[in-house]
This record gives C-alpha cells, structure tokens and sequence, in this order.
C-alpha cells in the first residue's frame, strides 16, 4: 500500500513539474500576431532606413559624383574633409547657431511655462496658442519670415542701419533671423515638455518654502530647477540635436546666404550632394557628422545627468 501511494505521489509530483515547464515555455513565446506587427515594420525600418545608410558609407569610399562610373578612393574623400575651408565654416556656422539657440529656446521656454503653470486667467487657450508654431510648415512660415525681414522691417525700424536695409542680406547679421524663426518655433515643443515635468512637483513644497520664507527666486533654484532636471536634460540634448542639423529654416530665408555665410552643414551635404556633383565627398561628411552629433549627445546626457545626480 505504502508503495503504491509512494509512487501515485511521485507521478503526480512529477506531472506537476511538467505543467509548469511547459506553461513557463508558452508563457515565453510570442503570440503569432505580435510577430506579424513587429517583422513587417522591422523589414520596412531596414530597408528604407538600415539599407540606405550602409550604401551610403560604402560609397563614401568612392569617388562616385551621382552618376555615371566610380573608383575606389579609400579615405581620401574623409581626409579631405578636414583641409576643406567651406565645410569647416559650415561646421564653425552649425555649432554657433546651435548653440545660441538651444540657450535661448531653453530660456524662453522655461520662463513661458512657468508663467503657463501658474494660475492665471485662461492659461489652457495661452497653451494651446504657444503649441501652434508646432504644428505649422517651416517652410510656408519660413517665407512669411522672409517677406517680414526684407520688407516690412526696414520700414519699421528705417532708423537702425543694420534694420534699414534688408538684413538678410548681410553677411554679419543674417543668422540672426535664422535663429529667430528656429527659436519661435522650438519652444513650442520645449515648453509642452517643461510643462509636463512642472506638474509633476508637490504644492506642498512651495508651501513649506513660503512658510520658512522662502521668495520666489529661491524656490526655483532650490525647488523647481533640481526637480525638473531630468526634463531639462531632454530639452537641451534634443534642441542641440535638431539645431545642429538646421535646413528648412535657412532655404526659407536665404539659402545658405549670402555668399556661404549662413550656411549649414545638412544644407552644404544637401548642395554639394544632389546638385554639385560630390555625391561621394559629401555622403563622407554625413558620416562625419553623424559621429559628431553622436558624440555630442552622448557627452551632454553624461555631464547633464551628473548634474542631475548631484541635486
């Protein structure tokens, strides 16, 4: 008796056992529509995405002009980068606009949205106004920005002579309308952002603050920017990011003029690629800047986050 029962036991541990291997193995795979999401979208990513990017950097090693025959030229096209005046003025133009107008954008946006936190009368309709910018083409306002700089301008401000005659045609001032309109329509975004992490901060706090006396300029330093950091950090790598690679913007207002002195980067590639015969030189500048951005970001999320850590 003693046996049997021993072994009825053992079967149905055992039995037992093989259930759940078998319900943790199921568990571990996919249902077959998850399959049939992913993979279509995972082939259209490298195909339209991975595929061109590899051809890409295979023809940088080529002395391919966009059409006809090509030879290989190693890293000639790479080394040449670094001695080319024009592309290190793009370079020199790129990181000066980014710069200028990540600090602004973060600037105006924080002090917009702290405004837009606090309550005042219709703060939902300024939100939605401040969003709008957004959603419109860059380019259809990009040529309104014009139209505003060329002519209605000089007759606004006839009396400053940098505002007199046209700005956009000097070779010393004309990056400033550039960074105007990527400036007003950054902020859009931004402030969406800073919104969101303003509201995620206790009343409580500013009330225990006010209590120890705490003023208004004190409570941000010690209260709003730490807590907001992570939200901070988002906003500046993004703004860099996307400033640094600026293009609708400048073909609005003076395509890279005059001369070469507004001239960026992604529009230089963009030229000297599809229309200047360099397909090959310029797709080895891609690369480059590819990196550059890369590194760039990198380096900011590292000494961002630290700063973060230290709050």
């Amino acid at each position: 008796m003693s046996t049997l029962t021993q072994a009825t036991r053992s079967s149905t541990g055992g039995g037992g056992a093989g259930r759940a291997t078998r319900m943790r193995s199921d568990s571990r795979r996919a249902a077959p529509a998850y399959y049939w999401m992913v993979w279509p979208a995972v082939i259209a990513f490298a195909a339209f995405h991975t595929l061109p990017v590899l051809v890409g950097i295979f023809f940088s090693f080529t002395n391919y002009a966009g059409y006809g025959a090509w030879n290989f030229v190693g890293l000639s096209n790479y080394a040449n980068l670094f001695g080319d005046e024009r592309v290190l003025q793009a370079y020199g133009f790129s990181f000066l606009f980014a710069i200028v107008a990540t600090i602004l954008t973060n600037v105006f946006s924080l002090a917009i949205a702290l405004g837009l936190n606090a309550k005042i009368v219709g703060r939902n309709f300024f939100r939605g106004v401040f969003f709008v910018p957004y959603v419109l083409a860059i380019l259809v306002i990009g040529y309104v920005f014009q139209f505003f700089f060329s002519n209605s301008l000089p007759r606004i401000l006839a009396g400053i002579p940098v505002f007199r005659d046209n700005i956009l045609t000097s070779p010393e001032w004309a990056w400033i309308t550039i960074v105007v309109l990527a400036v007003w329509q950054a902020c859009a975004f931004a402030i969406i952002i800073y919104l969101s992490g303003l509201q995620t901060i206790p009343g409580e706090l500013y009330e225990a603050a006010s209590i120890d006396g705490a003023g208004a300029w004190r409570q941000f330093r010690s209260i709003t920017f730490p807590l907001i950091g992570a939200f901070f950090t988002i906003n500046v790598v993004l703004s860099l990011k996307s400033f640094l690679q600026v293009f609708d913007p400048i073909v609005a207002l003076t395509n890279g003029g005059p001369g070469t002195s507004t001239e960026s980067v992604t529009l230089l590639i963009f030229k000297g690629g599809f229309s200047g015969g360099e397909f090959a030189y310029q797709t080895a500048n891609a690369v480059i800047f590819f990196i550059v951005i890369t590194i760039v970001s990198l380096f900011q999320f590292r000494v961002l986050q630290r700063r973060e850590a230290e709050f």
